[in-house]
């Protein structure tokens, strides 16, 4: 099968996957192994080829927004055939203190597709059986990829903002993960003010819905009940957090943020004004989300590449040039 690897992290300019055949992986026990039949294209796997996340397993295959089709394995519920998704959280101990509480996300155990065990920028990938998910139906594949963590990842940062009902939500960054959270909070009945500097995805943001879309570094034109940060810029914390009405939470949605510059206690904080972290998912989370996305029909904006051009569209991603999520087909071309 074809599969790439990260085999010298670093600037995307200077080739850090390599593009290998090898043999078909062989599930282990209580595993499934999968045909892919499509990948998206995730910030984290370009915090992984580009060396900003330490590496957990030399010369991994990235990839954490898998659909695919049951090839063989334990069955945990699922049936040669059957569409599974495979998303970023891959194992947890279930044992300790995080576990027992039901925020299995927080496991210090826990292990990932795509940086701890190899993902789906492959032919084909593995998955433990009690981690994979069901799919909603009315998706196609392409669609359904980006769900699996730009959508997840997503649904736990709105969680994490604690957006009160009707609420005034502002979004900064919108890529993949951002143009779904949208979607969700306007289902609700949020009001969504988006910061991004990209004039195409302030386009779709309008498109979606949104009441404003301006440059990541605007003021809204109105004070906000919650906020999230997807772009993974420092600088954008203050803003944001000035930008929060009275009581507001700010949740930052990723696994990298550069340096955040210091901050202001009276304009920044004070009010009891929060910033929180969004640190991976539960199965729960998914599995909320996923009944969400198969109730509430989502317009799921999608870029398509080659397997064979991996490199090209995290290269595209680095570089803002990408509308809505990437993702890789294997069958394509």
């Amino acid at each position: 099968m074809r599969a790439w690897r990260v085999t010298a992290p670093g600037p995307m300019a200077t080739r850090p996957l390599t593009l290998v055949d090898e043999t078909v992986p062989e599930p282990g026990p209580g595993e499934l192994l999968v045909r892919v039949l499509a990948c998206g294209v995730c910030r984290t796997d370009l915090h992984v080829a580009e060396g900003d996340l330490p590496v957990h397993r030399p010369h991994v295959v990235p990839g954490h927004e898998v659909v695919g089709e049951v090839v063989s394995g334990a069955d945990g519920g699922f049936a040669v055939g059957d569409r599974v998704g495979i998303a970023w959280l891959r194992g947890t101990d279930g044992t300790c203190a995080s576990c027992r509480r039901g925020a299995e996300n927080l496991c210090p155990a826990s292990v990932y597709t795509g940086w701890d065990a190899d993902g789906g920028y492959a032919e084909y990938a593995t998955v433990p059986a009690a981690y994979a998910l069901a799919l909603p139906a009315g998706y196609d594949d392409v669609e359904l990829a980006p769900l699996l963590c730009a959508g997840i990842i997503g649904y736990r940062a709105l969680l994490r903002a604690e957006l009160p009902p009707g609420g005034r939500l502002g979004v900064y960054g919108f890529g993949a993960s951002a143009h779904l959270a949208a979607q969700v909070a306007l289902a609700r009945g949020a009001t969504v003010h988006v910061m991004t500097r990209s004039p195409a995805a302030q386009a779709l943001a309008l498109e979606l819905g949104a009441a404003s879309a301006g440059d990541a570094a605007d003021p809204p034109p109105e004070p906000l009940d919650a906020a999230i940060l997807f772009a993974p810029v420092g600088d954008l914390v203050l803003p944001a957090l000035a930008a929060l009405d009275r009581g507001g939470t700010l949740a930052v949605a990723g696994i990298h943020l550069t340096d955040i510059p210091p901050l202001n206690y009276e304009r920044h904080l004070f009010q009891e004004r929060q910033l929180r972290s969004v640190t991976a998912n539960t199965r729960d989370d998914a599995r909320a989300f996923l009944r969400l996305a198969g109730e509430h029909r989502l317009h799921v904006t999608t870029t398509p590449y080659p397997l064979g051009c991996a490199d090209q569209a995290l290269a595209d991603l680095a570089g803002d040039a990408v509308t809505g999520a990437a993702v890789l087909l294997p069958g394509l071309g």
